[in-house]
């Protein structure tokens, strides 16, 4: 529980506007050098580096040295092209992960102006007075001013886990966070001059680990690399062997080491991840790595806390039991004397400003109730934290005429402990709280005790001389889309697990309110802890309610699914869910009652506490990883022709051998890597998306089956291009026309590899009534290269192209349908198979 955050610094007014600009100008920005990884400049340099740069570059020159200077010109101008679209992929993938960036940057209290300012972290300065509460993360180096039970875990820097109280006048560290209480800093240093900045461990220079999709993209672009060069080497060597020209030789063996080099791959796959995480963040989520969104689609559990994510945020205390009469009395309604007691000793027991949303409904019922005495102020002597397994809370207040009040109210079971009532009354206490956790009601002990003499308080809250009064249930209904989400959840194939501190019957009631799967199976935070590991995955699969979970329970079971071969992902909002969080696959942290602990353990963020959020999150997970595949396997397949149409013709001896030189392979490059990028991830989800089960997390990108159609796809169209090439020679065509024809059948191919990659699933006759504009534009715009390639003189004696008749080009056309159309056969047999 948070507690009040101290007196604001009202004597002063906090720095101004010009102190704020003095100070920066003087201390810096409150940021870290070393995170600015991004700009133009770096996008450049990584461009350059790039090997398909490097190749086109030395293309140009041997063009040069060749005294082929058209050639060169176009290349060079294909070189920029080509630099242009990485760099414009790149910048968009950066702008979206900027955008991110800002809508994820954490956010202070700071007192300016006489007023409390809610700013970026990276907006503070030195001499700032900013406010921590508990969960929040400590902006930058700083001395408590002013504590209310503030205690900071420094393990971060001290590596000690246990969590060090703070008073006025002590000293506190960026990238510490707020365990306990609240405080009020004054800001002594920031950015590279915190303790945190000088020993150089800041969480954003840690390098992150690679996914496993990115570590299997990166191992198929470097085989593809050494295939690469090994054709590379072969093809020039068997060139220069037969004409002993050295220079052609090479022209012709980088022209197949373009044809080989996958360099679409990586880009799509960045691209695909930020423009996803773009997408996520329209629709209410953010990630914190964009890489999150290629583990979405694997999720197989999810573990949700039950209040404010599957009920809403709101509550209202709807019944008390009256303790001193055994009556359960109806709220709001007329309340004797010892049943206002209860609802006032709650009230008191709870935060002076409350921003709990059980503790705003008890201050809102004890308003109505009684508006005189709620009107009073009863200022707090003394607080003991929430505390205990499970907790409870105790305040000591001023109340009328001075006389001191301790108050304390929790969980049922530790209020009565501490009470000891007669078994009789006991038994009749839990059973009311059962009754009324049956109807899916919260129930809190409130008790009140014997106040010592001031100063003398014990150290313990359990140590006082407690009294039992009576119950609050507090109703919180479930939202309204709740059942629906569930619903969804289920026909994904994703189990769901509700996961509360709050009473089994409390927490069963509302997953039989809400649908959810399994609701009559329970385990509660003790069962799981008596359990050894072997036990506890064994029930883990079949329970789906946990209930009265602690922290370490919390984590156990998360380990426990995760031991099972489980995808996890779980929700949070505290910071004792921190370590669950963390320890998920996906951790989902709340955004409007989330804690900045919970947020920086998370990797996704929830804007509007909405679960429906998920469902869209995970739907587009799916989405992207499909997409991606697609245009995975659509580089793969249209590699393999334009590999096999520069390679065979050469090492089979045909009369026409390299045709194709480096200025049609990059026209092709200039076609194949915006279809992938950019028209493929702009594709909508398949429909029966979210009815199909998850993918495994450990499945690669193209497995044995995916990997072999995309290669019988690229066998298929390479045997049409080669008969068109085979066919054309023989007719005795001239070399000219020959190269016209197979560069036509290539394109016109991709272009029907791209129509019928959309799906693998459904034909390309319903996916054409699909909507994806920048599919078409892609498309049109190749079909007008090739045209004006075919057919404007500088281009065709650029190319080394001749005219020919248009009924040759259809011919092109029936061979490209032939041999990347095949595919639409394939999957009627698959459909009819199982429909």
């Amino acid at each position: 529980m948070v507690k009040s955050a101290p007196s604001a610094p009202l004597a002063a007014p906090g720095l101004s506007e010009e102190a704020v600009a003095q100070s920066r100008a003087a201390h810096g920005r409150n940021v870290f050098a070393a995170t600015r990884r991004s700009g133009l400049w770096l996008t450049l340099k990584e461009v350059v580096t790039e090997p398909m740069f490097v190749l086109l570059l030395a293309a140009c020159g041997l063009y040069f040295g060749m005294g082929r200077t058209e050639e060169a010109i176009t290349l060079i101008v294909a070189l920029l092209a080509v630099a242009g679209i990485s760099v414009y992929q790149s910048l968009r993938s950066d702008r979206a992960l900027a955008a991110l960036r800002d809508l994820t940057q954490p956010q202070a209290k700071a007192w300016r102006n006489g007023a409390l300012t809610t700013v970026p972290i990276e907006a503070l300065v030195v001499g700032d007075a900013v406010l921590v509460e508990e969960g929040s993360r400590v902006p930058a180096d700083g001395t408590v001013d002013a504590a209310n039970d503030f205690a900071a875990d420094e393990a971060i820097l001290t590596g000690e886990a246990v969590p060090v109280a703070k008073a006025a006048g002590d000293p506190v560290f960026a990238g510490t966070s707020a365990a306990s209480g609240s405080a009020w800093l004054t800001l002594t240093a920031v950015g590279e001059h915190t303790e945190l900045g000088r020993i150089g461990r800041s969480l954003d220079t840690i390098a992150s680990e690679k996914t496993p999709l990115q570590l299997q993209v990166s191992q198929f672009v470097r085989r593809m690399a050494w295939v690469g060069l090994g054709a590379f080497a072969l093809v020039w060597g068997v060139n220069y062997a037969r004409s002993g020209d050295w220079v052609t030789a090479l022209l012709f063996g980088l022209t197949l080491a373009m044809s080989i080099l996958p360099e679409e791959i990586p880009v799509a796959f960045s691209s695909f991840m930020a423009l996803g995480a773009a997408r996520l963040s329209r629709a209410g989520v953010l990630t914190k790595q964009p890489q999150t969104v290629e583990s979405l689609g694997s999720a197989t559990v999810i573990c949700v806390d039950k209040t404010g994510t599957i009920t809403q945020q709101g509550m209202r205390v709807a019944q008390l039991y009256d303790g001193s009469t055994d009556a359960l009395v109806p709220v709001p309604g007329p309340l004797s004397d010892t049943a206002a007691a209860v609802l006032a000793h709650a009230r008191w027991a709870s935060e002076t400003e409350p921003f709990d949303f059980m503790e705003k409904a008890i201050t809102e019922a004890f308003a109505v109730a009684d508006p005189v005495l709620a009107s009073i102020a009863c200022p707090m002597v003394h607080e003991y934290p929430l505390a205990g397994t499970p907790p409870m809370m105790t305040h000591v207040r001023r109340a009328q005429a001075g006389n001191p009040v301790v108050a304390g109210k929790g969980a049922v079971e530790h209020i009565l402990a501490l009470c000891r009532p007669a078994p009789a009354v006991a038994a009749r206490v839990r059973e009311i709280t059962q009754q009324l956790s049956a109807q899916g009601l919260r129930v809190l002990g409130v008790a009140q005790a014997r106040c010592p003499e001031v100063g003398c308080f014990p150290a313990s809250q359990d140590d006082f001389d407690w009294s039992f009064l009576g119950l609050v249930a507090l109703e919180n209904p479930p939202k309204a889309n709740a059942s629906k989400v569930i619903d969804c959840f289920a026909k994904a194939g994703i189990q769901v697990k509700m996961i509360t501190g709050d009473f089994p019957e409390t927490a069963q009631a509302i997953a039989r309110q809400v649908g959810l799967p399994g609701a009559d199976t329970l385990l509660t935070g003790a069962d799981v802890l008596a359990l050894d590991e072997a036990a506890l995955r064994q029930r883990v699969p079949g329970t789906a309610v946990f209930a009265r979970m602690f922290p370490e329970a919390k984590l156990k079971v998360v380990e426990a699914l995760k031991a099972n071969g489980e995808v996890v992902a779980m929700t949070g909002d505290g910071v004792n869910d921190g370590p669950a969080l963390k320890a998920a696959h996906i951790g989902v942290a709340m955004g409007r009652r989330g804690t900045e602990v919970a947020r920086q353990a998370a990797s996704l963020v929830l804007v509007d506490d909405d679960l429906g959020s998920m469902v869209t999150a995970i739907a587009q997970g799916r989405r992207i990883y499909q997409n991606l595949k697609k245009a995975i396997s659509y580089i793969v397949s249209i590699h393999i022709p334009i590999i096999l149409t520069v390679a065979v013709p050469l090492l089979a001896g045909w009369k026409f051998a390299n045709l194709l030189n480096p200025v049609h392979v990059i026209f092709l490059e200039l076609v194949m890597g915006p279809t992938c990028s950019i028209a493929f991830e702009n594709e909508p989800a398949e429909a029966g998306q979210m009815q199909a089960a998850p993918r495994p997390l450990s499945t690669t990108f193209l497995g044995g089956r995916e990997l072999g159609r995309s290669i019988v796809q690229g066998l298929g169209i390479a045997a049409a291009v080669l008969g068109v090439y085979f066919v054309a020679m023989h007719r005795g065509r001239p070399v000219a026309e020959v190269r016209t024809l197979v560069f036509a059948t290539l394109v016109l191919s991709n272009i029907v590899l791209t129509l019928v990659n959309r799906s693998f699933t459904h034909s390309v006759w319903r996916t054409l009534l699909v909507p994806n504009r920048l599919l078409w534009l892609m498309l049109s715009l190749t079909l007008a290269l090739l045209l004006a390639a075919l057919w404007l003189p500088a281009a065709r004696e650029l190319f080394e192209f001749a005219p020919v008749p248009l009924v040759e080009l259809g011919w092109c056309g029936l061979a490209a349908l032939l041999g990347a159309g095949w595919v639409e056969v394939y999957k009627l047999l698959r459909i009819q198979a199982k429909g």
